[in-house]
């Protein structure tokens, strides 16, 4: 157990790396709001820690699920203290996507996900204790969309669109840790992170040995990545 619970949302909880979030924060005593689709291992883990795990909406592309995500949170807690965005997820790709635009899917798709969930999280970020998110991507969701010739920005690259919010979000007193690959055209650090055999149980460990740190860049190399992200299909 830990010495103060805190409230956390985390968005891409239904399998992979945010279920394993979800799992290890429950089990150190937070409060956990989960945004999932229905699936039995969240189902579980409802009937093990009850009021302890609040289930939100868990297509936050769609703003009236992410509308309605924030009024559960601000009805049942008022407040957030920790938002965990798990912008690698496939959750959000629609059935009918053909296989050579996946990927492209995924990245344009948890941008989307990424700037309504954190718009409608600030309001009860600025009322928590120590407020802090940490965002999660991995090599599909940061890949630039549109021309690789492109500058990054906000517009085509969730990475980028997530440092850009960092002077506002420091303004409102809130922590901003971005988790990724190594970014060849700007790379966060001169030191090579050689890619390594993660498993969601133990990348979620180490993230949330982290989190409190509030370190403003992780570096997060997978040798499969599917093994934290499963794919939709």
């Amino acid at each position: 157990m830990v010495n103060r619970a805190r409230s956390v949302w985390v968005t891409g909880a239904t399998n992979g790396l945010g279920l394993a979030l979800v799992q290890q924060l429950l089990e150190q005593g937070h409060r956990v709001a989960a945004s999932g689709r229905e699936c039995e291992a969240l189902d579980t883990l409802g009937e093990r820690y009850g009021t302890q795990l609040l289930r939100l909406p868990g297509q936050l592309q769609a703003l009236d699920q992410v509308e309605a995500a924030s009024k559960l949170l601000l009805g049942n807690w008022g407040s957030l203290d920790c938002l965990i965005i798990n912008a690698g997820t496939g959750e959000y790709v629609a059935d009918a996507i053909p296989d050579v635009e996946l990927f492209e899917a995924i990245a344009a798709s948890n941008l989307l996900a990424s700037e309504q969930c954190l718009a409608s999280a600030l309001p009860l970020l600025t009322k928590g204790e120590a407020p802090q998110v940490m965002a999660i991507l991995n090599r599909y969701s940061a890949s630039q969309l549109f021309a690789p010739t492109q500058v990054s920005s906000g517009f085509n690259s969730t990475a980028q669109w997530f440092r850009e919010q960092r002077q506002v979000l420091d303004q409102l007193q809130i922590s901003l840790t971005v988790v990724a690959p190594q970014s060849l055209k700007t790379p966060v650090t001169p030191a090579q992170a050689m890619p390594e055999m993660w498993t969601a149980q133990s990348a979620a460990e180490e993230l949330l040995r982290r989190l409190p740190l509030r370190e403003p860049e992780l570096v997060l190399e997978t040798l499969d990545p599917s093994s934290l992200w499963p794919l939709p299909r």
